[in-house]
């Protein structure tokens, strides 16, 4: 398979590590985007997987020097990893509605 670039939302301050996980893989979160930046003192990321954002769930994020960050595993084999962010205020960064879409590689 292509390997696609998965850091195409570095500009958005998005960033996941691995740049190209596989199933099974822990994922790290980084997130330095509009909410961070607009002063939010706590971010969750909202998290699916699959096409249809299976397996939906929160995860609180702790604050860094590099943003916010947390980590999630994969938790089956899944071709897709979605995220989105929300603040304790109930503001989100979802990308102007399309999410932050990332592909899983077998």
């Amino acid at each position: 398979m292509l390997k696609t670039v998965n850091t195409h939302y570095d500009a958005n301050g998005v960033f996941i590590r691995p740049a190209f996980p596989t199933s099974k893989d822990i994922i790290k979160i980084t997130y330095n985007g509009l909410l961070s930046q607009s002063g939010a003192s706590e971010i969750y990321a909202h998290v699916g997987f699959g096409r249809n954002w299976e397996d939906v769930r929160d995860y609180k994020m702790v604050k860094t020097m590099d943003g916010f960050e947390t980590s999630v595993t994969i938790p089956k084999p899944v071709d897709t990893f979605h995220v989105c962010f929300k603040d304790s205020a109930n503001n989100w960064d979802n990308n102007s509605g399309i999410n932050y879409n990332y592909s899983i590689y077998h």
